[in-house]
């Protein structure tokens, strides 16, 4: 088993994290700057300048934003060069909208990525870290899931995964690129986009409503958000594993529907649900199962979840009745 959590840091490394301003890319550069790593933060450029979720993060002023696209090859050599290591989590990540506007998805998760692995490569990157998701196997074919599963392209989000994935796969293959591909089953925590279905239902069971609901059947292995982030630093920090796609998720199987009950439990409040057919996926493109063996991240990473999945709930529940004002009512339905 490699390392301890104590051993898990990148201090007084220079790194990148692409995604930055987002849910896991904000957390992940609040652990590094407190490993005292020198974090510079890829973030896609906007008119008024917003960084995301580090614009209220209290190590806005510790790290450097800069800001770019990922479809953009200068700006993306730009952000690497002089980094010791990458973190890839920048992508389109709402599976709904991917259906509406594949090309989009292909554009920032294959083509950014290609422009991240081509950086890492011509300017001798130590290690890129590169996420994948869960959402890469389709409904699982066997239980508990390895890194062996096959990958179904269910959405046109996973389908433009699966291409960014075989691409990082590729250039280690070809060029001997030091990447290693996490790939986290469904994380969740504070800050995560009230699309989601945990913040979803949260919502709206704080704002006294029925809970909408799509499809209920389908289970998800569920992991918090600093969870994920410690294994992205051990991937960061471990050695021999370049070439590796490791996947980990807490290894417990629930069910949606099952959520509004635990999240009810979480708040201490009551829970009403309605099904609302406009919230189903398309048919045939539901991921019905998931869930994993984390062998590999436990022996190639040290790694196990810390925060069980009711922990996580009550701080997602904290979060969002200490912060009321973040999300807009119209996003409250799965």
């Amino acid at each position: 088993m490699e390392g301890d959590r104590t051993t898990a840091s990148l201090a007084g490394q220079r790194v990148l994290v692409t995604g930055a301003g987002g849910f896991i890319g904000s957390r992940l550069c609040e652990r590094l700057v407190a490993d005292g790593a020198e974090v510079r933060a890829l973030v896609r450029y906007t008119s008024d300048g917003d960084a995301g979720w580090l614009d209220r993060s209290p190590i806005r002023k510790d790290i450097a934003v800069v800001r770019g696209d990922l479809a953009d090859r200068d700006s993306v050599f730009a952000a690497v060069r002089d980094r010791d290591v990458v973190f890839h989590l920048g992508a389109l990540i709402a599976i709904p909208y991917s259906y509406e506007a594949p090309e989009s998805y292909v554009r920032t998760n294959i083509l950014g990525t290609l422009n991240v692995l081509q950086a890492v490569r011509e300017l001798s990157v130590g290690r890129l870290i590169h996420t994948s998701t869960s959402e890469v196997y389709g409904s699982a074919q066997t239980v508990p899931m390895t890194e062996a599963h096959p990958l179904v392209g269910q959405s046109p989000y996973s389908a433009s995964k699966i291409g960014a994935d075989k691409l990082a796969e590729s250039y280690h293959r070809s060029f001997g690129t030091p990447v290693v591909t996490l790939r986290p089953f469904n994380t969740f925590g504070p800050r995560q986009s009230a699309r989601a279905v945990i913040p979803s239902i949260t919502m709206q069971l704080l704002a006294g409503r029925t809970i909408r609901m799509g499809d209920t059947r389908p289970t998800r292995d569920f992991v918090f958000v600093d969870d994920t982030v410690d294994a992205f630093v051990r991937a960061a920090t471990a050695s021999g594993i370049e070439g590796l796609t490791i996947h980990f998720g807490g290894g417990r199987e629930i069910a949606i529907g099952d959520l509004p009950a635990l999240i009810g439990a979480a708040a201490g409040l009551p829970v009403s649900v309605e099904i609302d057919p406009q919230r189903l996926r398309p048919a045939a493109s539901e991921v019905e199962r998931l869930i994993a063996d984390a062998s590999l991240a436990r022996q190639r990473l040290g790694w196990q979840p810390r925060v069980s999945v009711e922990e996580g709930l009550a701080r997602v529940v904290a979060f969002i009745r200490d912060h009321p004002g973040l999300y807009r009512p119209e996003e409250y339905a799965v």
